[in-house]
């Protein structure tokens, strides 16, 4: 018996948008990774945002009217009939679901999908998904990748050419819908992809990078208005070697579901700088490195940073760098600095997370001590070598004192009189999949019911904080507005969604 044509569609669902925040295009990794391998492993594979759309959507129209959901946020993209046009040549459909404010448009595609074509396979991934299974196969979902995915998708798809009605129950790292319960089998140490080299070329080709560019929206950074940004992420690494609390990095550890994938890996600087010629190949101008410990490993780092030299693209870190790899002895690391610059860097996103040492040891892996670090020394070096520079600051741990969040914004605006060149201020984000979430379900601070739309950085999502949740959402609006440039608040003002 031969095997079976199969072609997969890789979807990101329209974007859901509170009034008034700002709506971007998800355009994670997860899709040009995916697709690599399938591509790689002969299979049809094609890459649809639903948010841009595609060649005959009306990108600028879509986000200048976003459409008003019953719930009272906004959605942004094509309409239903136009995904169940694109999805009825595939057979497999793969929607991630990585971060829970996501939810609600993963599964409403799900459901619609599921209803129009009950034959077609649909498949999904991400810490989220994997959090939340029972939710998700409710939706229709008939597989959820636990851990990296490309072995998963490729085993997949091979199972489905193999049989229509094919049994997964085979693959590791993969779970799926039983009678009464979920059949999970969890990946192993094995499964794990530890030489980053032998992982796929990433196929960004596939994704709507004209439509981004237009758009000029990426997650973070401050850009000229009006100003085609010719921008694409990659990943030096993966994994991160600390373990903070409210990061589903520290739960994905040898014997969880998705196995030891938290672990730090990096990739050699031959196929990083062989990624960049790839996106230069494009056309792709800026390069956001998405890495969460880009300098995990500083001698690595600084390797890498001093063979990108000259590679011709600007580039940012927009996820950040922990702020104990830019110094050396508490004081600025003028080596690293100016390696950074050397290699193009401009835009570099800082971690600072709180003003209290107490916090920092508790949730935080105690990876910065804030008391003897040479901040100010610090940021006037970064401003010197020319670096746009953006502090992060989060507030509302369970216990986390008035007091001690007052001391986490008298920080930013010190490091604002410094020279930073803007704040964002994070409402602590109990994410299913950390060990705060888990930590805060035992504690009653949040029921396992939850409304995933609210489950994000400007809403309160515990209760019986120390510090309630009203005043926690208010003191993090009035702080992002009295402690940031007026330049800084218009340019994220004119990208908000705001109802037709």
């Amino acid at each position: 018996m031969g095997l079976r044509d199969v072609r997969v569609l890789l979807l990101y669902p329209p974007a859901q948008t509170a009034p008034g925040a700002v709506c971007k295009p998800n355009g994670s990794l997860a899709y040009p990774n995916l697709a690599g391998a399938l591509r790689e492993h002969g299979v049809d594979v094609r890459i649809f945002d639903a948010c841009v759309g595609s060649d005959g959507d009306p990108l600028e129209e879509m986000f200048a009217k976003p459409v008003p959901l019953p719930s009272g946020f906004l959605r942004t993209g094509v309409s239903d009939e136009r995904i169940l046009e694109v999805a009825a040549d595939y057979d497999i459909v793969g929607i991630t679901s990585i971060f829970t404010d996501q939810e609600t448009m993963v599964l409403h595609c799900a459901r619609l999908i599921r209803a129009a074509y009950p034959e077609k396979l649909l498949i999904t991934g991400g810490v989220n998904a994997r959090s939340r299974m029972p939710r998700f196969f409710a939706a229709g979902f008939d597989a959820i990748a636990l851990s990296e995915g490309e072995q998963a998708i490729v085993e997949i798809v091979d199972a489905a050419r193999r049989s229509p009605n094919p049994d997964f129950s085979g693959i590791h790292g993969v779970a799926l819908p039983g009678e009464g319960r979920i059949l999970a089998n969890p990946a192993r140490a094995q499964d794990v992809v530890w030489d980053l080299d032998k992982l796929p070329m990433p196929a960004w080709d596939l994704m709507p990078n004209a439509r981004y560019w237009k758009i000029a929206r990426p997650h973070s950074g401050m850009f000229e208005p009006g100003v085609e940004l010719r921008y694409a992420q990659m990943m030096t690494s993966l994994g991160c070697p600390f373990h903070c609390a409210y990061c589903h990095i520290a739960g994905e550890q040898e014997g969880s579901l998705s196995g030891p994938i938290g672990k730090f890996r990096v990739k050699s600087d031959d196929r990083v700088l062989a990624e960049i010629d790839t996106l230069k190949g494009l056309g792709v101008t800026d390069v956001f490195i998405e890495d969460d410990s880009l300098l995990g490993d500083k001698r690595r780092g600084l390797r890498l940073l001093r063979k990108i030299q000259g590679a011709g693209v600007t580039i940012c870190d927009l996820n950040g760098i922990n702020i104990i790899h830019l110094l050396k002895k508490w004081k600025p690391d003028h080596e690293v600095l100016e390696a950074l610059a050397n290699a193009g860097f401009t835009q570099i996103n800082m971690p600072f997370e709180t003003g209290n040492l107490r916090i920092m040891r508790k949730y935080a892996s105690n990876k910065l001590n804030i008391e003897m670090a040479d901040i100010k020394g610090l940021i006037i070096a970064m401003k010197e070598y020319g670096f746009k520079i953006y502090g992060n600051y989060m507030m509302g741990y369970p216990d986390e004192t008035l007091e001690e969040i007052e001391r986490t914004l008298d920080l930013a605006r010190e490091h604002v009189s410094y020279g930073l060149d803007a704040a964002n201020f994070f409402l602590v984000v109990p994410l299913p999949g950390s060990p705060l979430f888990d930590q805060a379900v035992a504690g009653g601070h949040i029921s396992e019911d939850f409304d995933p739309d609210t489950m994000n950085i400007y809403n309160a999502n515990m209760s019986g904080t120390l510090v309630p949740p009203d005043v926690l959402e208010e003191m993090r609006s009035r702080a992002w507005s009295e402690i940031n440039s007026s330049t800084w608040k218009n340019a994220k003002k004119k990208w908000a969604a705001v109802a037709s």
